[in-house]
């Protein structure tokens, strides 16, 4: 499940006959298909698949071109992405008014610690063009003056800066299945909660209402689900009986952030694959160089003591 594939995503409004169009131009090409995965949601057509093209009969323009072609004949939006596209990796940064993540990634790339480089920050309001300003990064602002932002605009930046990872760094607005189909496994969100408790708006608030003892934040791949995507990594802190929620979110800020930008760095890495709606690291990765949840110190803290067995032990004797 860790081999390297040849990514195809299908991506249009929905109609018969997609499938077995895509499917029979690669076997004309002698492309295997090891995986097929599609979906339909709210009109909209998507299917990834994972190929073999190492015994292909045709080069990667060839079938780049030809799948071009057959998309436009079908009305579908199909892109190719070879292992060696993912060689050299940008990112687009999408924001709101929140600043801590923005600025956590930003000074990993200042610093050169992302071994990739954040071409441009997206946003449905202006508040954060200051700091993309101040490390010289192109800012646009694609919302309107109720911050609902422009989808379509999106897409074309997207396309415009050839961006093969996005960050919602608390983008506090949810794509549609239009921008999430063409991104599979390859936008990231940050969530201020342990999911899978507490999804959607207000997580803080949430966990207070429910008297948690344990708060925390999760950074996930998004899909079309809200808040139900693969989990990347994910931070925890105490939440005392009378916290409120703006306590809670001042002590969560910069774990956002941690976890944020932990997921990043696994990401780019190639660290870690999505398996049956999960995430798992690579034959081979340290896990020891990357902190997916509580540091390991916190091992020698916990009980390791009493487990399940005495009965059977007892049983022996």
């Amino acid at each position: 499940m860790t081999r390297q594939y040849t990514q195809i995503t299908v991506v249009g409004d929905d109609k018969t006959g997609i499938i077995a169009q895509v499917t029979t131009l690669l076997f004309e090409r002698d492309i295997n298909i090891e995986d097929l995965d599609q979906a339909v949601r709210e009109g909209i057509f998507r299917m990834t698949l994972h190929v073999d093209t190492s015994e292909m009969s045709c080069t990667k323009d060839e079938l780049r071109d030809a799948l071009a072609e057959l998309g436009d004949d079908i009305g579908q939006d199909i892109t190719v992405r070879f292992p060696s596209d993912r060689e050299t990796q940008t990112i687009a940064v999408l924001v709101t008014k929140e600043s801590h993540c923005l600025e956590a990634l930003l000074e990993a790339w200042a610093d050169g610690d992302l071994g990739a480089d954040i071409e441009v920050v997206i946003s449905n309001h202006d508040d954060l063009e200051p700091l993309s300003d101040h490390y010289d990064i192109p800012f646009h602002d694609i919302g309107d003056e109720k911050g609902s932002p422009d989808e379509a605009q999106l897409l074309d930046l997207l396309d415009e800066y050839d961006t093969d990872l996005i960050v919602l760094a608390r983008y506090m607005r949810i794509l549609s299945p239009n921008v999430v189909f063409r991104y599979e496994d390859r936008i990231i969100n940050i969530h201020p909660s342990l999911l899978p408790a507490f999804p959607g708006a207000e997580a803080y608030r949430q966990a207070t209402e429910e008297g948690v003892r344990i708060a925390g934040v999760t950074a996930h791949y998004v899909t079309t689900d809200l808040d139900q995507g693969p989990i990347i990594s994910q931070r925890a802190f105490d939440a005392p009986a009378d916290a409120t929620p703006e306590e809670l979110e001042r002590k969560g800020q910069p774990l956002e952030a941690s976890a944020l930008l932990e997921a990043v760095r696994l990401h780019l890495d190639d660290a870690i694959y999505v398996h049956h709606g999960r995430t798992e690291l690579r034959d081979g990765v340290d896990r020891e160089a990357y902190q997916l949840g509580l540091p390991p110190e916190m091992d020698s803290i916990n009980p390791d003591r009493p487990v399940d067995g005495l009965g059977k032990v007892l049983s022996d004797d």
